[in-house]
């Protein structure tokens, strides 16, 4: 089976899904876990709680003191994501992160993949680690835990954090997705590892870094990916039914009903000239196009801020222009500034 990078197969959401997960084919064995000689240089506990019979979902904590703030991870991703930027926010607050079900070490039951199934399982967390109105952030499709939390168990949260994670099932994508078909093939396909680059995971990190402009911790990459006897990038362990069913399971929101102060960024992709001079384009009908896509694509941004301005205690929104889908790690600075403003504000 030749290297290649491809992103989930599931319509309709053709740029989120460039953008949140690449499923890495490069072997059919490895290792599950990492040698002994690795080790994870993040200041977190690891801990274990069960959520439904045999369901457990991992749990890490970083540690610090003051007001319980959650991190949720987005799509194909665990808590090990927030490496580093976690230990950013423990000196003002006591940080944990939670790995959802079908990921990590967490369990991989066949069912119970629904937005409604994922938020109880973050209240149960809650409740076993004794966490009293956090402030819950969720990146990319973690923005459907936060939505169904923000309506239903208002009175279980203090706020709201949307990272880059207001789309749902309101999004029509059928212009978006009519208009990326007919970008360059090699926008649409993306780059690929050779394989020195998957040689080793700091080697696959740092490719993934010059290719995606972000750093992703070595840990989170472990956590997706089996490891080669040789120490190289082996397959990617998520069976299809997790991010079928999680992708399958969610719906429209209606924001007017959360009723906790909300925090939204919104990061925009990288500009149109950007992306012309990164891929040489000269030819006016692919240039027209790119900024065709762009155009589209901020459109649909403008609606989902238009609707989540709706809820009915309002919601503050930081736009970020040129970063990257993963905003808490291509504007980490910005990120933490406008988070701790937000919490600081919060009533306790």
């Amino acid at each position: 089976m030749r290297n290649r990078l491809a992103p989930i197969p599931t319509p309709r959401k053709n740029f989120l899904l460039r953008l949140l997960i690449l499923t890495l084919a490069v072997s059919t064995t490895g290792y599950a876990q990492p040698p002994a000689s690795w080790h994870d240089p993040s200041k977190h506990k690891v801990q274990f709680v069960t959520v439904e019979d045999g369901v457990q979902l991992g749990v890490l904590d970083w540690g610090g003191t003051g007001r319980p703030v959650v991190l949720l991870a987005g799509l194909g991703f665990t808590a090990h994501v927030f490496d580093g930027f976690a230990e950013k926010l423990t000196d003002s607050y006591h940080v944990y992160g939670i790995t959802r079900r079908g990921y990590g070490a967490s369990s991989r039951p066949a069912s119970g993949y629904s937005e409604q199934r994922r938020a109880e399982d973050d209240l149960r967390v809650f409740d076993a680690l004794g966490l009293a109105a956090p402030v819950v952030a969720g990146h990319s499709i973690a923005g459907n835990e936060l939505s169904q939390l923000g309506i239903y168990h208002f009175d279980r949260i203090a706020g709201l954090v949307y990272l880059e994670a207001l789309n749902d099932g309101t999004d029509d994508y059928t212009d978006y997705d009519a208009l990326c078909t007919k970008l360059p093939e090699a926008m649409q396909k993306g780059p690929e590892p050779s394989p020195a680059e998957l040689r080793s995971f700091p080697a696959y990190r740092d490719w993934r870094a010059r290719t995606d402009g972000i750093s992703i911790p070595e840990s989170e990459l472990r956590s997706e990916f089996t490891e080669n006897a040789d120490g190289s990038v082996g397959s990617y362990e998520i069976p299809e039914n997790v991010p079928e069913g999680i992708m399958g399971g969610e719906h429209k929101h209606d924001y007017s009903q959360i009723r906790v102060p909300i925090l939204a960024i919104v990061g925009y992709p990288e500009l149109p000239q950007d992306q012309i001079r990164e891929h040489h384009l000269t030819d006016p009908a692919e240039r027209t196009i790119v900024e065709a896509v762009f155009g589209t694509y901020v459109g649909m941004t403008k609606n989902r801020i238009k609707r989540i301005k709706s809820a009915a205690r309002g919601a503050a929104v930081v736009e970020l222009w040129g970063a990257s889908h993963f905003v808490f790690l291509s504007n980490e600075e910005d990120v933490l500034r406008e988070m701790r403003l937000f919490v600081k504000g919060l009533h306790e």
